[in-house]
């Protein structure tokens, strides 16, 4: 691409800086040209004008790709290949990232998928050094892609099982400094000290429940806590466990905890486990009860050792938990994870505003504004102000910056959504709380 058209599209964008279509042009052209640098900055511009946009986040990781920042792009393919419909051209670029990486059995499953999927993105050089065809095959897999096949007992049938490196660690995560500190105790400290823990004859593994209001940041905790001890990160959902076929649900579960036991140490996380180990009084048949005693029997390590395995489980609903699952030995730590305090909330703000155009942010003062706001509703305070931002921009044709004050409005828009399971953990801890499972609920709010 010749120097002089560049610069004709440079002034284009120069005229019309809004226009999304011209910048993405001028950064296709930039990266035809091998002036990645330039097309990061480009397809950066064109990401705050058009947030969220799939086009300029793929387009964004080849530019990083491109100038060898590997770990940036693998950042954002590896949030791009969990969508349901991913594009085949995000399965070639995780496919070459994974090459760098030396991980190429799983990049000739992404590969092959791509080019199953749409046959023009064969890449002759790329099917070498993975030593498969070009050509595309029949996809006969029964298993998610970005996902690596469960193998135990000399089987290689079972569950997809994805294994994650959070790059993310506490120091990421805005407040819980209580919930952090017993993480530690339980989990960190462990692996950090071992000698110490044996000392004691202290296993290293071990489970904890968190339980609290949606949108506080129990998923971001367990990601972190893999970040922080660098070890691998399962996150098992409900779709990969659950089968329509009786006593398969109990093999994709034993299969998951062999997976994480291969890779340990690892943090096996299960979000929403109040579906898969739901009290069994409440229950009619008799499949959900094998279920919730094959679940009980993986955590005891009745056949394997769960050592050096760290098992944290989130629920909204803790009440409807079965009781077995909070003996000790199995979650034996069972803690609130509340909204985010005055400081908790300045520290997410900053860190979801970071990168944004911004003008003299007064953090604490958004934070006192918020009061009872989980980070999902933070993020939907920052997300109403860019909305707004953004139509003033269009009409103008200049960018602006967001100020205090446009957080402040947007946050009057914003209704606290924690309000609502609050009124129900209110009953269950005042009429249901045998033992004091729920009086941190009643410390929260102040009872």
């Amino acid at each position: 691409m010749s120097d002089e058209a560049i610069n004709q599209m440079r002034e284009a964008c120069r005229v019309s800086p809004n226009n999304v279509p011209l910048r993405l042009a001028l950064a296709e052209m930039l990266m035809s040209s091998g002036r990645a640098d330039e097309a990061e900055a480009e397809y950066r511009a064109a990401g705050q004008l058009s947030p969220g946009n799939a086009g300029i986040t793929l387009g964004l990781a080849n530019a990083f790709f491109q100038q060898g920042k590997n770990s940036h792009a693998l950042v954002i393919v590896e949030d791009l290949i969990k969508k349901p419909q991913a594009e085949p051209k995000v399965r070639l670029l995780y496919a070459r990232l994974l090459v760098r990486a030396g991980n190429v059995d799983f990049a000739s499953r992404q590969y092959e998928k791509a080019i199953a999927e749409d046959a023009s993105l064969a890449d002759v050089e790329l099917a070498s050094q993975l030593n498969v065809g070009s050509t595309p095959k029949a996809d006969t897999s029964e298993f998610s892609e970005g996902k690596q096949r469960a193998s135990w007992e000399g089987s290689d049938e079972g569950p997809a099982v994805e294994i994650e490196r959070p790059k993310i660690n506490f120091s990421d995560v805005g407040g819980l400094e209580g919930v952090k500190e017993e993480v530690r105790l339980k989990i960190i400290h462990p692996l950090k000290h071992p000698d110490l823990y044996k000392a004691y004859g202290k296993p290293i593994g071990g489970g904890i429940l968190l339980y609290g209001p949606p949108g506080c940041g129990k998923t971001y905790l367990a990601r972190a806590t893999a970040g922080e001890v660098q070890a691998a990160f399962v996150a098992v959902g409900i779709n990969d466990v659950l089968d329509m076929w009786i006593g398969n649900s109990e093999k994709n579960l034993h299969g998951i905890f062999e997976a994480a036991r291969a890779q340990r140490p690892c943090v096996l996380f299960f979000d929403e486990v109040d579906a898969l180990a739901a009290s069994r009084a409440d229950m009619r048949t008799s499949g959900g009860r094998h279920l919730i005693n094959q679940f009980l029997a993986e955590l005891d390590g009745v056949k394997a050792s769960n050592e050096g395995v760290l098992i944290l489980a989130a629920t909204n609903a803790p009440w409807h938990v079965d009781p077995a699952f909070r003996r000790p030995g199995r979650f034996d730590r069972i803690l609130f994870v509340p909204p985010p305090d005055a400081p908790g909330r300045s520290a997410i703000l900053r860190a979801l505003l970071h990168g944004k155009p911004v003008e003299n942010i007064d953090h604490d003062a958004v934070a006192k504004k918020t009061d009872g706001f989980s980070g999902a509703d933070l993020k939907a305070v920052v997300d109403v102000t860019i909305e707004a931002k953004l139509r003033a921009s269009m009409t103008d044709g200049i960018p602006k910056p967001i100020t205090t004050k446009d957080l402040v409005a947007a946050a009057g828009q914003v209704k606290p959504s924690t309000r609502e399971w609050f009124n129900t953990a209110r009953n269950y801890a005042l009429y249901a709380n045998q033992g004091g499972a729920y009086d941190e609920i009643l410390k929260h709010l102040k009872m």
